[in-house]
């Protein structure tokens, strides 16, 4: 994605703090045998405890992505969110003249994929998942020899991603005057589509930081 200096983030903590909230993405590997990217939906876990940055998931053995990753291991996971259309008429005074805008938040990853398929360490994944998910709980035990799912874990692979590099944008008019700016929050606070709550959210909390 084309990354303009007034939408790159700040620093390192700016994305690692907005991906915390965040843990539904796109898996995208490439294809096998000049077939077309494989692009995969899936909750993660972004995992920070060690001394590097990785992402942990699970899917489904019969998942189609388990060739390319063989084939490839690697990665993109790509995560987008507080996005919202931005009419011409809320970026200029007059409407023959204004440029429509969309903004948003990416995060993009580039991993390097080790699959998992020790029973123990697909136990260990999916239980870090859980008490992500679910944190008050309401889940058995999650082993690779006991609990209501060890007898599960056949039907499922897991994935540890290594984070090679990080490409993260936020698009929203950072290099526009102040006046537009908060014009642009009032009309989002007004408008209150799906979306525009957090798009608010972001494009003040870059304004404030400026």
């Amino acid at each position: 994605m084309l990354i303009h200096p007034w939408d790159a983030a700040r620093d390192g903590d700016e994305w690692r703090t907005w991906l915390r909230t965040h843990d539904f993405g796109l898996l995208a590997a490439n294809g096998v045998d000049g077939g077309p990217p494989l692009v995969v939906p899936t909750h993660f876990l972004f995992d920070e405890t060690g001394d590097d940055d990785r992402i942990l998931l699970h899917l489904a053995r019969p998942n189609p992505v388990w060739a390319a990753l063989e084939a490839n291991p690697t990665v993109v996971l790509s995560v987008h969110d507080d996005y919202a259309y931005i009419p011409s008429t809320w970026r200029s005074d007059s409407p023959d003249t204004g440029v429509p805008t969309s903004y948003y938040a990416s995060v993009q990853l580039t991993c390097s994929a080790r699959i998992v398929d020790d029973r123990d360490g697909k136990a260990d994944i999916l239980r870090r998942q859980l008490a992500h998910h679910q944190p008050d709980g309401g889940y058995g035990t999650v082993a690779a020899g006991e609990g209501p799912y060890h007898r599960m874990l056949s039907a499922i692979r897991g994935l540890r991603l290594h984070v090679l590099g990080v490409r993260a944008k936020f698009k929203y008019d950072g290099h526009k005057p102040v006046e537009l700016r908060e014009r642009v929050a009032a009309e989002l606070a007004a408008r209150a589509l799906p979306g525009d709550a957090g798009a608010r959210a972001q494009h003040l909390r870059r304004l404030a930081e400026r």
